[in-house]
């Protein structure tokens, strides 16, 4: 009897054993259930937050990721970000997931970014601002050694973004005579007589226009992009990547002007259809075939160069033996730096709601419709701007109209106005969109002008085609200054919006043509004619 007790009494602990691990485990696993339910509870919250601050940067971003062909490539690069950073996960977990407060400080630049981009309406800011999101979200989740993990991806994120206006305009003008450059050589090159005018080719009977979008940033952008992916899969020396991507720059360039030789020729074969419709959107494919082939060419010419060596940080190396233990040790909880982050998320979403639905203060003014056509013996001929010029400028209102005298020359005379000047609503600079046509702009400087409240200053620029000369005045008019500098436009814009919530203003442009026997000053003196006796009207329609 007395073994039979003491036996029952080992049962008994044993079952008391049992059932204390039983608690203990189920106490792990509501744990571990609490904590994924407050991440999973998080990341909507997130996500909630940037889609509110970020609406209309995102909305923006998908319009010209479809409208521009520039960057078509924008709708692969998130996925193709997602993918390399899901390849990464073993190492993630192995430098250990630790949650730090240098991503609250990163998400407070963000902020700061978010703002000036609001009211300057850079939307380049804004985009720079939603990219530092990200990686702020990383550094307060993840932590610093987990997040360099992920660098690479992170930082491949920006070439998604499009290049701010002004940037991608100067670019493309250069690329524009540098295309038309190489084209005619490679024309003259087989025996085809051609000449150059700027950006306009001429065949003889035929002239071909290199216009914005045969500059070649169509293949610019994506095989830059396409060529750092690649350089960072190709596993080898640091050298042989950066040759790697420095060539695709010169590559697409090159290619560009064989292409519009090819187009030439084909023109000069077949009329002027070879230049349009399907085959000039077949031939901008061969082009960029050919530069992904000879892209992986260059991968495979440059792997034979030397010894190879495998780079540590390879995407797809395996992961550590002790990876697995170390994602359990370094799996982060929920901690004060992700709440921090939260709160900031939080407070762009909270900004994003004032400065939308704020209206800018605007002056009463005249409509152009009502605008003068006879000024100081000045009799005007008012124009209609072409519909694709007038939904690229995005003005409120505009005048275009051709003025003259009975004994001076023509002037052309265009003012874009704009009530409120927001992301991407704002006066296009003369200064990239004049080149083209066979235009060049041969000099650029600031002369003064009469004005009324005392001389102002004005850009003056010289335009050539061949014997043709132009010489064209502008400056921008924004509330009660004049200002010639694009980017201290933008200060400017920043500032009052800041302070007065105003963001009107308009671009004034003078256009005169050097006549026959006329010299640059002659028509310098008509321009500034006119700009004195238009002065007085412009008030009304653009006002202080």
């Amino acid at each position: 009897m007395g073994q039979l007790h003491e036996v029952n009494l080992s049962g008994s602990s044993l079952m008391e054993t049992e059932t204390a691990s039983s608690r203990v485990s189920q106490g792990h696993e509501s744990n571990k259930l609490s904590q994924t339910t407050i991440w999973i509870a998080a990341g909507i919250l997130a996500a909630v937050c940037i889609g509110f601050g970020y609406a209309d940067g995102l909305a923006y971003l998908v319009e010209q990721w479809l409208i521009d062909d520039n960057y078509s490539h924008g709708f692969f690069i998130p996925v193709i970000v997602a993918g390399l950073i899901w390849l990464k996960r073993d190492r993630m977990a192995a430098a250990g997931l630790r949650p730090s407060w240098w991503g609250a400080i990163v998400l407070v630049a963000a902020l700061v970014l978010f703002i000036a981009g609001e009211l300057a309406t850079l939307m380049v800011l804004i985009h720079l601002s939603f990219w530092l999101v990200i990686v702020g979200l990383f550094l307060a989740v993840a932590g610093p050694r987990a997040t360099w993990e992920v660098a690479f991806p992170l930082g491949y994120l920006l070439t998604m973004f499009p290049l701010p206006q002004m940037l991608q305009q100067n670019l493309s003008s250069s690329l524009q005579l540098l295309s038309s450059a190489f084209g005619v050589g490679c024309l003259q090159l087989i025996g085809v007589t051609a000449f150059r005018e700027g950006n306009v080719i001429d065949l003889g009977p035929i002239q071909l226009q290199v216009v914005e979008a045969c500059s070649g940033l169509r293949y610019l952008f994506p095989l830059v992009s396409l060529a750092l992916l690649c350089g960072y899969l190709f596993q080898d020396r640091l050298w042989k990547r950066v040759v790697l991507v420095g060539s695709a720059i010169p590559l697409a360039i090159l290619l560009n002007g064989v292409r519009i030789g090819v187009i030439g020729v084909l023109v000069e074969l077949y009329g002027q259809g070879a230049a349009e419709g399907f085959m000039h959107f077949f031939e901008g494919w061969i082009v960029f075939v050919v530069s992904l082939a000879i892209l992986l060419g260059e991968m495979k010419l440059l792997s034979w160069i030397g010894p190879a060596r495998r780079n540590d940080s390879s995407p797809v190396a395996p992961p550590s033996p002790t990876s697995g233990s170390v994602r359990r040790a370094g799996m982060p909880s929920w901690s004060a730096p992700a709440a921090g982050a939260l709160v900031l998320l939080a407070a762009i979403a909270t900004l994003s709601f004032p400065l939308e639905g704020r209206e800018d203060i605007a002056p009463v003014r005249e409509q152009f419709l009502d605008f003068p056509m006879e000024i100081s013996g000045w009799r005007g001929n008012p124009l209609v701007m072409e519909k694709v010029y007038v939904d690229a400028l995005r003005f409120d209102d505009y005048l275009l109209a051709d003025y003259q005298t009975p004994v001076s020359g023509p002037v052309n005379f265009y003012v874009a106005y704009y009530r409120s000047q927001r992301k991407g609503q704002a006066a296009h600079s003369p200064k990239t969109c004049m080149p083209g046509g066979g235009w060049e702009m041969t000099s650029l400087e600031q002369v003064p002008l009469p004005g009324m409240g005392g001389p102002f200053h004005a850009n003056r620029a010289v335009i050539q085609k061949g014997d043709s000369r132009q010489v064209v005045l502008y400056w921008f008019k924004q509330r009660e200054r004049i200002v010639t500098n694009e980017y201290l436009v933008k200060a400017w814009l920043f500032w009052d919006s800041l302070t007065r919530h105003r963001s009107d203003g308009a671009l004034v442009r003078l256009v005169t043509p050097v006549r026959p026997g006329e010299d640059d000053q002659a028509a310098d003196r008509r321009l500034q004619q006119f700009a004195a006796a238009v002065q007085p009207t412009m008030m009304a329609y653009v006002p202080d």
